[in-house]
């Protein structure tokens, strides 16, 4: 589903209309970063994406347009007063069918979820600790010290009941998670992404194994094609690229070109190294 369908950036005419003559900045961004680029005008189809190397203006693209949609955002965005005014007279266009949300996620957005998880499993491991002593003070205690009801059901359950059983029924959060940080990223985007949205990511493949990276890969081509959502994505991940029907911007080349996946410098080198080591393969 495609609810933005252009969106125009500010090109070197204009973007001296966007400074106050009498004041002297210390920081002009993102002013020249695209427009050097000849990159004024935006098409987008249901899964669009921004490629490039560090530096090449990824994320700041990723950031303006979300900043123009009022994107949900974990963290706000403040890149100064230049910052604000080139995404003000920046232009969008929308599709006529509005999406249910829009919101943008970051790499840093997937690590806090991964050490919030992280925090939680430690402290379920702590309370299973101190369970487990509990257990087995409650198990082979010989003296008749009954001053409350519940620790003499903390005793009855201890000698009539195995370990595992006592504890699991006693953990407040009995839902520790095991998975992997690959598996619990994915989880995070089972969690975030919604039907009928607009999503942002930015190089979402982070924390991903080659296998999760093509999982995902499948978990947003069926957000498109059964849940009517709409990715832009940042990413140097050549399995997230290849995904079906993307149209790629890559804003390593100046004039900025749209570029078959296969096209792009970072996926050749991929495969001249496999091309070069065929013989390894067989």
């Amino acid at each position: 589903m495609i609810y933005l369908r252009k969106f125009t950036l500010l090109d070197e005419e204009t973007e001296p209309g966007i400074l106050d003559g009498r004041r002297i900045y210390n920081n002009y961004y993102p002013i020249g970063i695209f427009s050097r680029k000849g990159l004024k005008d935006i098409d987008f189809t249901d899964i669009t994406i921004f490629a490039g190397s560090n530096g090449c203006g990824k994320s700041t693209l990723l950031n303006i347009i979300s900043e123009k949609l009022k994107a949900v955002k974990k963290e706000i965005i403040n890149k100064g007063t230049i910052f604000s005014s080139y995404v003000k007279h920046c232009e969008s266009e929308m599709a006529y069918e509005e999406p249910f949300e829009i919101k943008h996620i970051t790499s840093d957005d997937i690590f806090d979820y991964l050490l919030d998880i992280r925090a939680i499993n430690n402290g379920v491991n702590v309370r299973k600790e101190k369970l487990t002593q509990e257990f087995l003070i409650n198990k082979y205690n010989s003296e008749d010290n009954f001053t409350t009801y519940e620790k003499i059901k903390d005793e009855y359950d201890a000698k009539r009941k195995t370990m595992s059983k006592y504890i699991r029924e006693r953990l407040i959060n009995n839902n520790i998670i095991e998975e992997s940080n690959g598996e619990t990223a994915l989880m995070f985007w089972e969690k975030e992404i919604k039907e009928n949205g607009i999503y942002l990511l930015d190089e979402p493949e982070n924390s991903l194994s080659t296998e999760n990276q093509l999982k995902l890969k499948t978990f947003i081509e069926e957000s498109v094609r059964f849940y009517n959502c709409q990715f832009i994505i940042s990413t140097h991940s050549p399995f997230l690229l290849s995904l079906k029907d993307a149209k790629i911007y890559d804003l390593d080349s100046n004039p900025v070109c749209q570029k078959n996946w296969y096209d792009l410098n970072n996926v050749r080198l991929y495969y001249d190294l496999f091309k070069e080591n065929a013989d390894k393969f067989k």
